[in-house]
């Protein structure tokens, strides 16, 4: 039914469709086939081959092209240049019952020629309709229901194409972005499991090592290590759907008790300090992405002793801060993890500050305004 109508995917009815349509204007033709079949001899004859030539033509330039976005080639110049040269020729040949052709003229020149140069296709039609009226003296009224006929279909078709033009837009515009919200998608489950991998794999590298340490020594321990690093890649599965499936919400609180047991496997001293009011729910689950983030590092790059995290607040931001005393070289260039940490606060309107200090160790700084905290979460 769309592809009969016109309404189907593209950038311009389909050819069946546009075909449907423009048959209705051959009705106007009736009269002029019924005024040449009155005619005897070789004017009848001559009159109709014209007519059925006109109407060929017609269809012609107005189907060449598969869409209106296709490039005009010789074939749509030429068939339309024919079809006005036909326009210009007949009337006046034989009589004023041919004085309705600058109609389709216009209709096609609508239809056809490129966006701006359509009105004046329909423009020049219709004075070209009036001088034909002039021309073979037909009644001033016949002239101004011809004229009137033709700019009212003339600009009806141009609107028509106008907007079929602004819906195929409109489902490019929708494709792309539903294409561009598939990739932001993927970035962020890709980040998340970053995230997540990250901090749960090197748990369990570190107690898998603790556990083959102590395994001659003390058994029990090596045996308690490997139940800890099971409950780990089990509650990393877990962790794993919940991201994937877009439920999962890392709240500051969870975070912080998982860095303690990571440093603590890790033989890195920690402590933490949190000052000031509660954390709205944003600022608080972008915290706990950043502590997962920060004391990842910490572990994996640092090789530090001690690690001080430190939540608060400073002026109209909140803040949290991880610092260590690790080997922090000069040249430090930000991972995978600290650019996707850094596009989540950023979507919140807050900045991160990653880097070595100048007495030894790293800081990582996250600063979140309150206001843009309370108003949304980062997705």
């Amino acid at each position: 039914m769309n592809e009969w109508f016109g309404t189907g995917a593209g950038d311009a009815p389909r050819l069946r469709g546009r075909a449907f349509w423009i048959s209705f204007g051959l009705l106007y033709l009736i009269p002029v086939g019924l005024e040449a079949a009155r005619n005897d001899g070789a004017r009848r004859v001559l009159e109709l081959a014209a007519l059925a030539v006109f109407v060929a033509v017609y269809y012609g330039a107005a189907l060449n092209r598969k869409s209106w976005s296709e490039p005009f080639t010789r074939l749509s110049w030429t068939l339309l240049g024919a079809l006005a040269a036909l326009t210009v020729v007949l009337p006046p040949a034989f009589g004023q019952h041919w004085l309705g052709l600058p109609i389709y003229l216009g209709i096609v020149g609508a239809l056809t020629l490129p966006m701006r140069a359509a009105p004046a296709g329909v423009a020049g039609a219709m004075v070209l309709a009036i001088a034909q009226g002039l021309l073979l003296g037909a009644p001033p009224q016949m002239i101004a229901v011809i004229a009137l006929t033709l700019l009212s279909f003339g600009l009806l078709m141009v609107a028509f194409r106008h907007s079929r033009g602004l819906v195929a837009e409109l489902r490019a515009a929708r494709g792309e972005a539903a294409r561009l919200a598939a990739a932001d998608e993927r970035l962020r489950i890709a980040r998340d499991l970053h995230d997540l991998l990250g901090h749960s794999l090197s748990l369990i590298v570190l107690k898998s090592e603790l556990a083959r340490r102590v395994a001659e020594r003390d058994p029990g321990r090596a045996v308690a290590e490997v139940a800890d690093i099971e409950q780990v890649a089990r509650r990393s599965l877990a962790e794993v759907r919940e991201a994937i499936s877009g439920y999962r919400r890392r709240g500051l609180a969870e975070e912080l008790d998982g860095a303690r047991a990571v440093l603590a496997a890790a033989d890195v001293a920690v402590e933490v300090t949190q000052a000031g009011e509660p954390l709205p729910e944003a600022a608080d689950e972008l915290f706990g992405w950043a502590v997962r983030e920060g004391v990842t590092n910490v572990v994996r790059h640092a090789r530090a002793t001690r690690c001080a995290i430190t939540v608060g607040r400073d002026g109209d931001a909140a803040t949290l801060e991880i610092r260590d005393d690790g080997r922090a070289g000069p040249g430090h260039v930000p991972g995978n993890g600290i650019t996707g940490l850094t596009e989540r606060v950023a979507g919140a309107g807050g900045s991160v500050t990653a880097g070595p200090l100048p007495e030894g160790g790293f800081r990582l700084l996250v600063r979140v305004p309150s206001l843009a905290a309370e108003v949304g979460s980062p997705t």
